[in-house]
């Protein structure tokens, strides 16, 4: 498919073009590696990385066109470029002009906050292919176009990945697109110019910080998302979270709130929670769900405020929300023939880690009957390892500190970090062990009927990223093979 440069250009504010916008273009691109004869090279600013040092290279593959904030010394006389003040916004429409505006053309509901987003979008994809929709489905744990599945490389894909695959879409009937929105998304300018029809926002606490450097930056980047909604789309808001009527105060979209606590569009109250479910009333209606973990409680009353809104019937939804699975690497459960529990799950926040260990302690004593086995990431928020270690010592019977993805770091200077958070009287239960599985193996001896024991903060990846390289590594497979030794 070949687009005229003129047409990709169409509503851009650029300051300045030199050469021919008849130019036939075969694709945008961001990655020098990538081009083909007759890109439009797109030079992004990026944090390890700058794209206007890879314009060269970029022509030397066959680039025809080169979008960028700064003009190269040399400008070659057959090249066309294009001058802008921000080439992340440009390429946001630059992609989807090249591909149609997809996105005009399926309901967009995206999902952003700290804690939920998988598991919301996860279950709303289900429920609606349950309600005989095509949907497609872009996350963390995988992307979908109706039954196609594709491994996932970001939680939310560059412009062009993501105006591709919504295009996708269209083309294969889909009706939905159900889509995590993260904050990385959002500042890089990812999503610009997408036509969301609703906007899902769950919570927000403590994350990424190695990225926006405060809290506040990481809140108003996730208020930026609602701040662009037009007064045509819906956001629906979890009003319990502290943050919840901030995040829409700017926003033209239609306010919609659920809520477990006070009196809402939506409310939903948790009457049993077990490690083998939960039972839930939601608008005056009592369901039984085998999904476990009390924070589900929010991430299937956001799903069925979506659902309605999207016009969908009440009865028809509760059924068929009764009935969803568990999300991969989310509270997944498993028990050994002598009465261990494990669970597996993706926690890797201060909040979340909270939340699972609240929903355990529903059915266990955690200081009698939990082993957590956990560590935090490399190259990543350096401030929550101690708030993390310090969370999972004071609420367990034993904490084994262990790797996790420690990409370019040394995996004892993360343990000491974590180490820092426990307190000297919790000093006695915490065991370091840096090979994860060789943790997962103490966990498992150590634990004994009645046991419970939680293998934290990767949840559904199937690899270790250790110096650049990612290693397989199953959290669920390796503790499943010790529970059923």
């Amino acid at each position: 498919m070949k687009r005229v440069l003129r047409d990709l250009l169409y509503n851009l504010k650029y300051v300045d073009i030199l050469g021919s916008t008849d130019l036939r273009i075969s694709q945008p691109c961001i990655n020098s590696v990538n081009v083909v004869e007759s890109s439009l090279f797109v030079a992004l600013r990026g944090v390890n990385n700058d794209g206007h040092d890879f314009i060269s290279h970029a022509i030397s593959l066959g680039a025809n066109s080169v979008l960028c904030e700064s003009l190269p010394k040399d400008l070659e006389k057959k090249i066309t470029y294009i001058l802008v003040n921000d080439s992340a916004s440009a390429l946001s429409l630059i992609s989807s002009n090249f591909f149609n505006n997809p996105s005009s053309k399926i309901k967009v509901i995206g999902i952003t906050g700290t804690n939920g987003k998988t598991s919301t979008t996860y279950y709303l994809a289900s429920l609606f292919r349950k309600l005989n929709y095509k949907v497609g489905l872009i996350s963390t744990i995988a992307y979908q176009i109706d039954l196609l599945t594709f491994s996932s490389t970001h939680t939310t894909p560059n412009a062009i990945v993501l105006n591709e695959l919504l295009s996708k879409m269209v083309q294969a009937g889909c009706d939905y697109c159900f889509m995590e929105v993260s904050s990385h998304g959002i500042s890089q300018k990812r999503i610009s110019g997408l036509d969301f029809d609703l906007a899902v926002f769950t919570n927000i606490s403590r994350d990424h910080l190695d990225y926006h450097t405060t809290f506040d930056n990481y809140l108003a980047t996730k208020k930026n998302f609602f701040d662009h909604l037009s007064h045509q789309a819906k956001s629906i808001i979890n009003i319990d979270d502290p943050y919840g009527s901030f995040m829409v105060h700017d926003s033209k979209s239609k306010k919609v709130f659920y809520s477990t606590k006070k009196q809402s569009h939506y409310n939903a109250t948790l009457l049993q929670s077990e490690i083998s479910g939960l039972v839930i009333n939601i608008d005056g209606n009592e369901i039984c769900t085998t999904l476990a973990g009390d924070f589900n409680i929010y991430n299937l009353l956001a799903t069925y405020s979506v659902a309605i809104e999207l016009g969908q019937n009440k009865l028809q939804v509760l059924k068929f929300l009764s009935a969803i699975l568990p999300v991969p690497g989310r509270f997944n459960t498993i028990k050994s023939n002598n009465g261990i529990f494990g669970i597996v799950d993706y926690a890797h926040t201060p909040d979340a880690l909270i939340q699972v260990i609240s929903s355990i302690s529903n059915f266990s004593n955690p200081t009698k009957d939990l082993i957590i086995v956990i560590g935090c990431g490399g190259n990543r928020d350096q401030g929550k390892r101690a708030d993390m270690a310090k969370i999972a010592s004071e609420n367990s019977r034993i904490s084994i500190f262990t790797s996790d993805n420690p990409r370019l770091e040394n995996p004892e200077n993360i343990l000491s970090d974590m180490l820092q958070g426990v307190a000297d009287g919790h000093q006695n239960k915490v065991k370091k062990i840096v090979d994860r599985e060789a943790a997962i193996y103490f966990a498992v001896k150590a634990a004994t009927k009645g046991s419970i024991i939680l293998v934290a903060g990767k949840g559904h990846e199937t690899y270790q990223d250790i110096n650049g390289q990612k290693i397989p590594f199953d959290d669920y497979k390796i503790l499943k093979k010790f529970l059923k030794k």
